[in-house]
């Protein structure tokens, strides 16, 4: 079972640039979404993904963030948030219930520039992971997606410049500190625990991504319980259309 993870930057965008030959090219069997940047009854699905299910959580505020799951199996149950209302009106966590698993779409709010909204982002943190540890009370879960955040200093191109920059703060690394303390699997860390410069999101700016100036923003967290089918978690900045790139998880 292949599933990918792609913050795509608008899915209407997106699909400009090429991400029907995306997905018939790595054919996943699970696609998670984030910023999708629209209503449901604003995207025309696209001839590689009409045998699809797909599930939407968008955001009240039109244009603006956003997640979807698409999937070839259709799920036992669909739910959208985390249930608390503060956190729920942006779009931000979609979850499919599965026969093994949970898996779990999220975009982590951004903690902007001057980390202004940080505040906001640490209590959003407790609160999504409380959600999941809670989840993991019925099964095992899966969440994959763009938690804006470079956990270590080896998942981003240049953490001294970047020390206390949003994504790059102490408090947002402690946020990430407590997924791995609750016993969340970082999927790309198992397989690949000491490789440098591996990122999944570039600026726009100064010709990052050409020069590989990144940071390792995109993630799938696992229970533990899940780690023995785990048999492979890959990044592919190869694949263009938005300023991320889809991350890979294989089970068995």
């Amino acid at each position: 079972m292949k599933l990918h993870s792609w913050n795509v930057n608008g899915i209407r965008a997106v699909q400009k640039k090429g991400f029907d030959d995306y997905v018939l090219q790595h054919q996943p069997d699970l696609l998670l979404l984030q910023e999708t940047k629209a209503q449901p009854e604003q995207v025309e699905i696209s001839s590689a993904l009409k045998d699809w299910e797909v599930h939407w959580n968008s955001a009240e505020k039109k244009g603006y963030s956003g997640v979807a799951i698409f999937t070839r199996e259709s799920p036992l149950n669909v739910t959208s948030g985390i249930g608390i209302a503060e956190h729920d009106t942006e779009g931000r966590v979609l979850t499919l219930e599965f026969p093994d698993f949970f898996l779990v779409s999220v975009y982590t709010p951004n903690s902007q520039d001057g980390l202004r909204r940080l505040a906001y982002r640490q209590e959003w943190d407790c609160a999504f992971l409380d959600h999941m540890r809670e989840l993991e009370k019925t099964k095992p879960v899966i969440f994959g997606g763009d938690l804006n955040v470079a956990h270590q200093e080896i998942d981003l191109a240049r953490p001294k410049q970047n020390r206390m920059s949003a994504g790059f703060s102490d408090e947002e690394r402690a946020g990430f500190d407590q997924i791995v303390d609750a016993g969340f699997i970082d999927s790309f860390r198992l397989f690949h625990p000491e490789e440098p410069e591996h990122y999944s999101w570039w600026s726009y700016r100064g010709g990052a991504r050409a020069n590989n100036v990144g940071w390792r923003i995109d993630y799938f967290c696992v229970s533990p319980k899940l780690q023995d089918r785990m048999k492979s978690a890959k990044i592919h900045p190869d694949v263009m259309g938005s300023d991320h790139c889809p991350v890979e998880l294989v089970l068995g």
